[in-house]
């Protein structure tokens, strides 16, 4: 499908807020396309790199990211995870191979959110942009959703008027574009805290497999992150004490804690102002569908916007969203139950289930992102 719309419309000013994977993808789609979007964060730099968040980049992002070059350096630097399994005890509950996705690309590979923002801001970089780090939005309610106006002001104090044809928050949970909108953003929080830690350890680890380990009370996750720091995700505060350390650990390198909300905003826009990745929606880490969804919404939105057709965006993008937010409910639910009569169903009817071929698929291709509509501007089958 051709792409681009007539010669005024790739000089429509394009203000993107919010420089993490999501604000960065859309510049760079929109930058490969021929627009020149400015693109602002009111952080210092990217993620620091001992600071691993977002992990899993899954097959459909790197599907997304093929055209720029992004996907081909991710995979160079990036851990292939080749199995996810959920055990109780010595007991697998589940097993998933995702070497058997098919497709251009494996299921999914780890790597630190902030090794994903560097390559962006590299491949960024080739069409003369670059993120306005220390930039900080102001906006009060918007008046006029078609030509939006915010007030940017940087470290020095010095502040300056914008009113981009386009504006696009991609600023996190706490969004200022959303409130600005007077979106709400109506949901729910789980009750329970989460738990993590990354620990780097003193020789290579096995890195090929991620694993939950339900415990009595509560559960353990191991993700690989680097070829010797592993992450450690759990609903028990001394969940470290249950650790199984695959070798001498060197360091602890980061811990957090957090709590699981399922929220999301409807419609995604209005007017000329846009909302992508967590501005949009926030649900479960659980599947490791949060950073990729948010870009899909980015690669999107610089398509239709290439084709004029951005006043679509919402409507095509709403029912994906709603899609993985079920699932990572469900997902959730899964590992979390307490209830001793439902956890002793949990390990009898999973092994059960998954012993079927088409459940198993269906599982697998949620992992690759392969179950959100496919982009139609990239042919390659899955």
């Amino acid at each position: 499908m051709g792409e681009g719309i007539d010669g005024q419309g790739k000089s429509r000013s394009i203000l993107i807020v919010g420089a993490g994977p999501v604000g960065l993808a859309a510049a760079l789609e929109l930058a490969r396309r021929g627009f020149s979007p400015r693109i602002v964060d009111d952080g210092i730099g990217p993620t620091p790199l001992q600071e691993s968040r977002a992990l899993g980049v899954n097959a459909r992002t790197l599907t997304l990211l093929s055209p720029s070059g992004v996907a081909e350096r991710i995979i160079a630097a990036a851990q292939p995870i080749e199995q996810f399994r959920v055990r109780s005890g010595e007991k697998i509950l589940i097993g998933l191979d995702t070497r058997k996705v098919k497709g251009r690309f494996g299921a999914i590979r780890a790597l630190s959110q902030g090794n994903t923002e560097r390559l962006l801001i590299e491949a960024l970089s080739a069409y003369g942009i670059a993120p306005e780090w220390r930039t900080t939005v102001v906006a009060e309610a918007l008046a006029d959703f078609q030509r939006p106006e915010v007030v940017l002001r940087r470290a020095d104090g010095s502040q300056e008027v914008v009113r981009p044809d386009i504006l696009i928050g991609a600023d996190g949970a706490h969004s200022v574009v959303r409130k600005a909108l007077g979106a709400g953003f109506p949901g729910e929080a789980l009750e329970a805290y989460f738990f993590l830690a990354d620990f780097r350890y003193a020789a290579p680890v096995d890195t090929s497999y991620g694993e939950v380990s339900i415990l009595d009370p509560g559960m353990i996750v191991r993700l690989p992150v680097s070829a010797d720091v592993i992450r450690y995700i759990s609903t028990l505060e001394d969940f470290e004490k249950h650790i199984a350390h695959p070798a001498a650990v060197s360091e602890k390198t980061w811990v957090s804690q957090f709590r699981i909300h399922f929220r999301h905003v409807e419609p995604m826009a209005k007017g000329n102002v846009f909302l992508a990745g967590d501005a949009a929606h926030i649900h479960s880490p659980a599947g490791a569908r949060g950073m990729n969804l948010g870009i899909e919404d980015a690669c999107w939105l610089a398509w239709l916007i290439a084709e004029g057709r951005e006043q679509e965006y919402s409507a095509l993008r709403i029912p994906a969203v709603k899609q993985v937010l079920k699932q990572t409910y469900g997902l959730t639910r899964l590992v979390t139950m307490q209830s001793p009569l439902a956890v002793a169903a949990r390990n009898v009817l999973a092994p059960l289930l998954l012993r079927f071929g088409p459940i198993r698929r269906t599982l697998l291709r949620s992992v690759a992102g392969y179950d959100t509509p496919k982009p139609p501007w990239i042919d390659w089958a899955e």
